[in-house]
């Protein structure tokens, strides 16, 4: 098509541009010119649509084959499970083993009945007026009403995984008493007889070593306790645990007590155990 010199359309109006667009149609004013001038038309691809179907497409595989496994399984016979039953083991014959003795188990002494390991009480002992317990046994509230705060010592003693407990009482004279107790523990979350042995208030008292124990001590009170209206108290205490058990032994007179005298105790109470 003819261009004059200074590069301006020459013959083209603007019905002839306004026909070509109307021709291509889709095409846009760019295209529309190239067409004018006898240029190729080169149309633009819309992006996105290759995406599009290959994403639709792999969900539909992913769903066929979703339902191709279920008819495949839905096809197949049932697994059988092993049976839950188990074969019969054959009952060993004859005697079993003998029993271990109380020298070869300690629990054998000490599973039993506990009042046996009691120490004996000396010949011309008397009963006190008000023994606690019943028949040497001491319930959990027994023992509990035997300490200070009896209230806090029950709640102390759960705690502690308390068993059972037995109890001794004797009087030799008319201002003298003696009680011994043994208080086993269960010991399944703690060793509540090794804590509750030396968890002691023993202040105002001078204390020795129970031969034979690891940390078992005996004490004495160096001063009396005295109230208006009656008697001085002097009072004499020991302490050990062997095991499970917890030895615990009181004297009170209104003279004073020797540390012979609660050592010799403590010391045939724990050969007992």
């Amino acid at each position: 098509m003819p261009v004059d010199g200074s590069g301006a359309v020459g013959a083209v109006g603007d019905a002839d541009l306004a026909g070509a667009v109307d021709d291509v149609g889709a095409v846009g004013a760019v295209g529309a010119v190239g067409a004018v001038f006898g240029e190729p038309v080169t149309r633009v691809r819309r992006r996105g649509r290759t995406a599009l179907l290959i994403a639709t497409a792999a969900v539909l595989g992913l769903v066929a084959g979703t339902c191709a496994g279920y008819l495949v399984q839905a096809d197949r016979e049932p697994t059988k499970l092993p049976s839950l039953s188990q074969p019969v083991v054959a009952q060993a014959k004859g005697a079993g083993p003998e029993p271990l003795s109380a020298a070869q188990d300690r629990r054998v002494k000490t599973d039993g009945d506990l009042r046996k390991l009691l120490i004996k009480r000396p010949k011309g002992a008397r009963d006190v007026d008000y023994p606690a317990g019943q028949d040497g046994w001491l319930s959990l509230g027994d023992y509990a009403d035997q300490l200070k705060n009896a209230d806090q010592e029950f709640g102390d003693l759960v705690s502690a995984e308390f068993r059972r407990a037995v109890s001794t009482e004797w009087r030799m004279g008319n201002t003298d008493s003696v009680a011994v107790r043994l208080v086993q523990y269960r010991q399944e979350e703690n060793l509540g007889a090794a804590e509750r042995a030396g968890n002691w208030n023993v202040d105002g008292a001078s204390g020795r070593p129970i031969p034979g124990t690891s940390d078992g001590m005996a004490y004495v009170t160096d001063k009396p306790d005295t109230k208006p209206g009656y008697l001085p108290l002097y009072t004499a205490q020991a302490h050990a645990w062997r095991g499970d058990i917890a030895m615990e032994i009181w004297i009170y007179d209104t003279k004073p007590i020797s540390k012979a005298k609660i050592m010799d105790l403590a010391k045939r109470q724990m050969e007992r155990l």
